[in-house]
Protein backbone atom coordinates (compact mmCIF):
# COMPACT_ATOMS: atom_id res chain seq x y z
CA UNK A 1 0.00 0.00 0.00
CA UNK A 2 1.48 3.29 -0.95
CA UNK A 3 1.94 6.18 1.70
CA UNK A 4 -0.72 8.93 1.66
CA UNK A 5 1.59 11.13 -0.02
CA UNK A 6 2.17 9.47 -3.04
CA UNK A 7 1.05 7.61 -5.89
CA UNK A 8 2.35 4.34 -7.24
CA UNK A 9 2.84 4.47 -10.99
CA UNK A 10 2.86 1.56 -13.11
CA UNK A 11 6.73 0.99 -13.31
CA UNK A 12 6.04 0.75 -9.50
CA UNK A 13 8.09 3.52 -8.51
CA UNK A 14 6.19 5.77 -6.05
CA UNK A 15 6.29 9.25 -7.00
CA UNK A 16 4.54 12.38 -4.99
CA UNK A 17 1.06 13.49 -5.60
CA UNK A 18 0.86 16.50 -7.91
CA UNK A 19 -0.03 19.22 -5.23
CA UNK A 20 2.92 17.90 -2.97
CA UNK A 21 5.36 18.20 -6.12
CA UNK A 22 4.62 21.75 -7.63
CA UNK A 23 4.38 22.77 -3.89
CA UNK A 24 7.62 21.31 -3.03
CA UNK A 25 8.83 22.82 -6.72
CA UNK A 26 8.17 26.11 -5.72
CA UNK A 27 9.30 26.04 -2.40
CA UNK A 28 12.84 24.60 -3.55
CA UNK A 29 12.53 27.67 -6.37
CA UNK A 30 12.34 30.33 -3.24
CA UNK A 31 15.72 29.58 -2.03
CA UNK A 32 17.31 29.09 -5.85
CA UNK A 33 16.32 32.12 -7.07
CA UNK A 34 17.93 34.00 -3.86
CA UNK A 35 20.56 32.62 -4.35
CA UNK A 36 20.84 33.31 -8.09
CA UNK A 37 19.85 36.80 -7.43
CA UNK A 38 22.78 36.93 -4.38
CA UNK A 39 25.15 35.41 -7.23
CA UNK A 40 24.39 38.34 -9.71
CA UNK A 41 24.99 41.23 -7.56
CA UNK A 42 28.27 39.85 -6.40
CA UNK A 43 29.17 39.23 -10.09
CA UNK A 44 28.00 42.93 -11.23
CA UNK A 45 30.27 44.56 -7.84
CA UNK A 46 27.52 47.37 -8.19
CA UNK A 47 29.37 50.07 -5.82
CA UNK A 48 26.33 49.87 -3.20
CA UNK A 49 27.00 46.35 -2.76
CA UNK A 50 30.90 46.51 -3.08
CA UNK A 51 30.23 48.86 -0.10
CA UNK A 52 27.96 46.53 1.76
CA UNK A 53 30.43 43.84 1.07
CA UNK A 54 34.01 45.58 1.82
CA UNK A 55 32.73 47.70 4.59
CA UNK A 56 29.54 46.17 6.82
CA UNK A 57 30.51 42.27 5.99
CA UNK A 58 34.31 42.99 6.20
CA UNK A 59 34.90 40.82 3.07
CA UNK A 60 37.46 41.60 0.32
CA UNK A 61 36.19 42.76 -2.85
CA UNK A 62 38.14 40.29 -4.45
CA UNK A 63 36.52 37.53 -3.11
CA UNK A 64 33.16 38.80 -4.77
CA UNK A 65 33.71 36.64 -7.98
CA UNK A 66 34.81 33.77 -6.22
CA UNK A 67 31.84 33.55 -4.03
CA UNK A 68 29.17 34.35 -7.07
CA UNK A 69 30.06 31.64 -8.82
CA UNK A 70 30.44 29.51 -5.96
CA UNK A 71 26.87 30.17 -5.34
CA UNK A 72 25.80 29.26 -9.03
CA UNK A 73 27.53 26.40 -8.59
CA UNK A 74 25.86 24.72 -6.24
CA UNK A 75 22.16 25.63 -7.88
CA UNK A 76 23.30 24.41 -10.90
CA UNK A 77 24.42 20.93 -8.81
CA UNK A 78 20.58 21.44 -7.34
CA UNK A 79 19.22 21.79 -10.50
CA UNK A 80 20.63 18.37 -12.08
CA UNK A 81 18.03 15.71 -10.89
CA UNK A 82 20.10 12.50 -10.15
CA UNK A 83 22.61 15.58 -8.08
CA UNK A 84 19.85 17.53 -6.44
CA UNK A 85 20.59 15.62 -3.19
CA UNK A 86 24.30 16.30 -3.42
CA UNK A 87 23.22 20.24 -4.55
CA UNK A 88 20.86 20.22 -1.37
CA UNK A 89 23.74 19.53 0.90
CA UNK A 90 25.54 22.16 -0.93
CA UNK A 91 23.48 24.78 -0.93
CA UNK A 92 23.11 24.02 2.84
CA UNK A 93 26.90 23.91 3.71
CA UNK A 94 26.62 27.46 1.85
CA UNK A 95 23.96 28.57 3.80
CA UNK A 96 25.62 27.76 7.11
CA UNK A 97 28.88 29.67 6.17
CA UNK A 98 26.38 32.57 5.61
CA UNK A 99 24.81 32.39 8.84
CA UNK A 100 28.32 32.44 10.32
CA UNK A 101 29.24 35.30 8.58
CA UNK A 102 26.25 37.09 9.96
CA UNK A 103 26.72 36.07 13.35
CA UNK A 104 30.51 37.34 13.34
CA UNK A 105 29.65 40.69 12.73
CA UNK A 106 26.10 40.47 15.37
CA UNK A 107 23.73 40.63 12.27
CA UNK A 108 20.66 39.47 12.20
CA UNK A 109 21.12 35.72 10.68
CA UNK A 110 17.11 34.77 9.83
CA UNK A 111 17.20 34.93 6.10
CA UNK A 112 19.66 32.05 5.73
CA UNK A 113 18.34 29.26 8.28
CA UNK A 114 14.75 30.36 6.49
CA UNK A 115 16.18 29.69 3.16
CA UNK A 116 17.65 26.10 4.20
CA UNK A 117 14.56 24.91 5.64
CA UNK A 118 12.29 26.21 2.43
CA UNK A 119 14.74 23.80 0.67
CA UNK A 120 14.80 21.26 2.35
CA UNK A 121 10.79 21.61 3.17
CA UNK A 122 10.13 21.95 -0.89
CA UNK A 123 12.95 18.71 -1.52
CA UNK A 124 11.16 16.99 0.82
CA UNK A 125 7.89 17.63 -0.19
CA UNK A 126 8.91 16.73 -3.88
CA UNK A 127 11.03 13.34 -3.39
CA UNK A 128 9.80 10.56 -1.61
CA UNK A 129 13.31 9.16 -0.37
CA UNK A 130 14.35 12.66 1.39
CA UNK A 131 10.83 12.39 2.59
CA UNK A 132 11.44 9.42 4.52
CA UNK A 133 14.79 10.48 5.72
CA UNK A 134 13.55 13.49 7.08
CA UNK A 135 9.93 12.70 8.16
CA UNK A 136 9.35 10.20 11.44
CA UNK A 137 8.03 6.96 10.19
CA UNK A 138 4.68 5.80 11.42
CA UNK A 139 4.22 2.46 13.14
Amino acid sequence: MAPIASTEHRDGALRPKRSLLWTGRVLNALPLLALTMSATMKLSHAPDFVAMWTGKLGWPEGSLTSIGLLELAVVAVHLVPRASLVGAALITAYLGGAVSAHVRIGDAFVVPVVLGVLLWVGFALRDERVRALVLPRRS
